[in-house]
């Protein structure tokens, strides 16, 4: 039976007992990242943390909260947004993903331009190491940063270093309005030019999005179409349609569904595509054009971050689309594929320069590589 400890401690004993048999040891949650990263051990003891889904400590007032590490992101949702409140994360599989696993992969959704990621939001952590031990770092006070950046390192770990308890978080009120404006283009091109007057004005945009013709289809666009989300008071959303020249204003639900489509575009494609693949390329603000534009699939760029996702019907695409952004520069990693194709796939094609320290880290926590081994696209 799937072990499931119920508190903190009882996570501790499970790793140490778990670390104790010598075999592979896999961290669960929700269950909604088994596609993600690399692939899963065949062998070996599994631990769930989704009985880890209480709140441990909420203060509205000083805007931070505590919760397990098995809280699901639309619970925690709906408790903040009860106090006007909200962790603008916008994870894919935002109805099964828990704290624990969007930690874990630092996943993170349109509202990244404005808000940021896990990491910015993080301000204390309780994990769980394979000797048994709990280890707590920073707190619950938004400029305590003792001990912080030993839960930065857990986050985007893949649980490789040690399993996640709980999480502290900074959140921030839900602004009293909001607005879209969607506009097409002839070419990604023309529409970062676009980007550019926006991003290089006074304006503060939550969310700016591009998609290429094959992703519009799917949100029932058409062309390049770039999307700006304006958020805060009327006033200052109101700009946003002078600086977007032509573009449509979309508004209450039907914002809402828009956006709600764009988080979860990965998990959509996915259960349309079985087989299929998704890509994470990494670049500067200057070539998100280039970089959509050499890509033979539906595309979907942060562009105001410079995260761009494709999405492929086979991995064997994927891969190949992968290395092509490695060789021109462009970090890149087969983000979610099917289990059984990825086994003995390459992921992850070119790690940065940072991969030596990396190794070390996971050698520091787990010298015998039991925990979540090669869950890190294949490589830790």
């Amino acid at each position: 039976m799937l072990p499931r400890p119920q508190n903190p401690e009882e996570l501790a004993e499970a790793l140490r007992s778990a670390a104790e048999l010598g075999g592979p040891i896999a961290l669960e949650g929700g269950g909604s990242k088994r596609n993600m990263g690399g692939p899963l051990a065949e062998t070996g003891t599994a631990i769930s943390t989704a009985a880890l889904d209480r709140v441990f400590r909420y203060e509205p007032g000083d805007l931070t909260i505590s919760v397990g590490a098995g809280m699901r992101y639309c619970e925690l949702s709906r408790i903040l947004a009860a106090n006007g409140q909200m962790l603008p994360l916008d994870p894919p599989f935002s109805s099964t993903a828990t704290i624990g696993g969007i930690l874990g992969a630092n996943t993170s959704g349109p509202r990244r331009r404005l808000y940021g990621t896990a990491r910015d939001f993080t301000i204390g952590m309780k994990f769980a190491t394979l000797e048994g031990k709990l280890v707590e770092s920073g707190g619950m006070v938004v400029k305590n940063v003792a001990g912080l950046d030993m839960a930065k390192l857990m986050i985007g770990s893949f649980g490789t270093l040690a399993a996640i308890a709980s999480a502290n978080f900074k959140v921030v009120p839900i602004p009293p309005c909001s607005r879209t404006f969607a506009a097409g283009f002839a070419s990604a091109s023309v529409a970062c030019e676009a980007r550019n007057r926006i991003l290089s004005s006074v304006l503060q945009p939550a969310a700016v999005d591009l998609l290429n013709p094959e992703a519009s289809k799917r949100v029932g666009c058409e062309g390049f179409h770039l999307l700006v989300q304006g958020t805060g008071n009327s006033a200052a959303v109101a700009r946003y349609g002078g600086a977007l020249e032509g573009a449509e204003t979309i508004e209450g639900e039907r914002e809402t569904e828009l956006w709600n489509k764009l988080r979860e575009f990965t998990p959509e494609f996915l259960a349309e595509h079985p087989e299929g693949a998704v890509v994470r390329i990494s670049c500067v603000l200057g070539d998100v054009a280039r970089a959509m534009e050499s890509l033979k699939a539906p595309v979907v760029a942060r562009a105001g971050s410079g995260v761009l996702y494709a999405y492929f019907k086979s991995l064997q695409d994927a891969r190949e689309a992968a290395e092509e952004a490695a060789r021109r520069g462009w970090p890149a990693v087969v983000e979610y594929a099917p289990q059984v194709a990825k086994r003995d796939a390459v992921l992850w094609p070119a790690p940065g320069s940072d991969f030596a320290i990396m190794q070390r880290m996971k050698r520091l926590f787990d010298p015998n590589l039991l925990l979540n081994p090669k869950r890190l696209y294949g490589r830790i």
